[in-house]
């Protein structure tokens, strides 16, 4: 089947109608440069960048999973699957799978720690090596994203927006790739111009639903005040969150506008031709580096940077390849092949290659609807999947704005009687969330701590809104090592777990620099709101943990 010269171009050789050409080639140490409108080096820089945040996430996966969903979990994966399982009729078929799609579906589930660590295990390795070589086919992405889709769909309240953001920009890249070629540069698969624009067309949708979550949300966004209180009461604030918190009136009414011009406007420049596009890809990468260093907010911002990168072609990201490096050098000599008109003719597998570009396409086009009719509502909602697979949603952030932070803080005695006022009560630190106010803010992004970012929403809810909230105080009552292995400070290591665990509710904010308390060294001053849930010991919780069919529990000897 013979397929027209300038559509095979543009498909099959990743070139770009209308893209500039560039001036001759100039000399660059020894080698001439390359040329606007290819996106060999695209295509590796899209794929280590993907990989990079598989890792992270599956790291995190690794490292909290079993305490979170585990079979001994906060939140038992287990249960979860068990109750879809009798809502689809008590079959493990195309209902169970389209409900909660998940590989666990098909494992044994006498050992859940196992399984999880496989996967997670499983997608390190993978991503790992993609993130290495550079290299990659369909069919190692095919198996992250079917490995992380798996996990993604049994974290249940553990499972924030940028889960989804993941999945959609894992499917995306499955389509960079050839079906079974590992190479850098795979002369027969150039990069498909219509899987770069999905990429482009994420990143529009991304921030444009953050900002229009954001101009009909929070009246601080309109008058421009929403920075004053951002940094103080975001989830997980860093070091940087205190100084950017200090900052002048201005410089926060500068960083609110600016805001509405980056997510608002600046997307729209993706339409306007390469220059304009790169513009925007420069803005928007510049825009989430700012977010990294000023909070907490896990791989969300590295995620956010991946589809930007689309904007650029081998000519603008030359300067990040070795000039006598393989995967450059490559890119040269295609661009050299096709400007000397060597273009290797349309292959069969060319042309499956190109209805699959076609389909990919069509497919999120259709999917893109309801996203874009919920861009346009008035009762807009963020974070929301319209398919099980998640492959095209709606996304947005800090659409509201809370103007005080509070903290709930886990406290312990071994005082026989919680009423006695001479009862010692001791703090539990958490690994990075606000509590001793002498402790620095922490610094973990792209890394995250699920149980961390859970007690932020927590504080601005009540424990009835939050069981897991009490679940956690029995286990601090049995000793229970795989809740405190997501703690960082146990006061009663060593010793007798304690009697009594209580929840104390707080308000907290920064001190000011200069002020007698930051000459004390605290970077957090607090006050006392109440408590948050009374004073709880294992027998008086044998009731509700029966009444959730949570297993009681038990007392163990403390080494934590």
């Amino acid at each position: 089947v013979a397929i027209p010269e300038e559509l095979s171009k543009c498909v099959n050789a990743g070139g770009e109608p209308g893209a500039d050409s560039g001036e001759d080639a100039e000399e660059e140490r020894g080698l001439p440069s390359l040329r606007t409108g290819t996106y060999w080096l695209t295509r590796i820089v899209l794929l280590r960048s993907v990989a990079f945040i598989y890792l992270v996430a599956f790291s995190v996966a690794f490292n909290q999973n079993k305490q979170l969903i585990g079979e001994r979990g906060l939140m038992p994966c287990k249960d979860y699957l068990n109750s879809v399982k009798r809502y689809v009729g008590g079959r493990i078929g195309t209902a169970a799978f389209a409900y909660t799609p998940s590989i666990l579906w098909l494992l044994d589930w006498s050992d859940m720690d196992a399984n999880l660590d496989g996967i997670a295990l499983a997608g390190m390795t993978l991503s790992a090596f993609v993130l290495v070589t550079g290299m990659a086919n369909m069919v190692v992405m095919v198996t992250l994203w079917v490995l992380y889709h798996s996990l993604v769909g049994i974290l249940l309240i553990v499972c924030p927006g940028w889960e989804s953001q993941l999945l959609e920009t894992g499917f995306l890249a499955i389509f960079l790739c050839p079906v079974w070629t590992l190479s850098q540069v795979p002369r027969r698969c150039p990069p498909s111009l219509i899987c770069l624009w999905t990429f482009r067309w994420l990143i529009v949708r991304i921030m444009l639903g953050a900002g229009l979550i954001k101009i009909r949300g929070d009246k601080c966004w309109r008058d421009l005040t929403c920075m004053d209180y951002h940094y103080e009461t975001q989830p997980v604030p860093n070091p940087m969150s205190y100084y950017m918190h200090h900052s002048p009136w201005w410089f926060h009414r500068f960083e609110t506008f600016s805001n509405h011009l980056i997510e608002l406007l600046f997307p729209l420049f993706t339409f306007l031709g390469r220059r304009m596009r790169m513009f925007n890809g420069a803005t928007q990468i510049l825009f989430q580096v700012v977010l990294i260093v000023s909070g907490n907010l896990s791989f969300l911002n590295w995620l956010t940077i991946v589809p930007s990168l689309a904007s650029f072609d081998d000519a603008a990201l030359a300067f990040l390849f070795n000039s006598r490096g393989g995967a450059k050098k490559a890119a040269l000599e295609m661009q050299n092949e096709d400007s000397a008109g060597r273009t290797p003719k349309p292959t069969k597998g060319m042309l499956m290659r190109w209805v699959v570009n076609i389909s990919l396409g069509v497919l999120i086009g259709c999917l893109s609807v309801p996203v874009v009719m919920n861009l346009f509502s008035s009762k807009q909602v963020m974070n929301t999947s319209f398919d099980p697979l998640r492959i095209v949603n709606t996304y947005g952030a800090f659409g509201s704005i809370t103007k005080e932070r509070t903290e709930v803080i886990f406290q312990g005695t071994l005082s026989p009687d919680p009423k006695d006022p001479e009862a010692l009560w001791e703090e539990y630190q958490f690994l990075c969330k606000p509590g001793d106010v002498y402790r620095r803010p922490c610094l973990i992004s792209p890394y995250h701590y699920r149980l961390d970012w859970l007690m932020w929403f927590a504080a601005f809810q009540t424990y009835e809104q939050s069981e897991w909230v009490i679940h956690i105080a029995g286990r601090l009552l049995s000793n229970d090592s795989a809740v405190l292995s997501l703690l960082d400070h146990n006061p009663f290591r060593g010793g007798e777990p304690p009697r009594w665990v209580r929840g104390e509710h707080f308000r907290y904010k920064f001190s000011q620099p200069g002020s007698a308390s930051a000459a004390e060294g605290k970077w957090w001053l607090r006050k006392r709101i109440g408590a948050y849930f009374p004073p709880v010991d294992l027998e008086g919780l044998r009731g509700y943990f029966q009444s959730r069919s949570w297993p009681h529990p038990h007392l163990k000897p403390n080494r934590s």
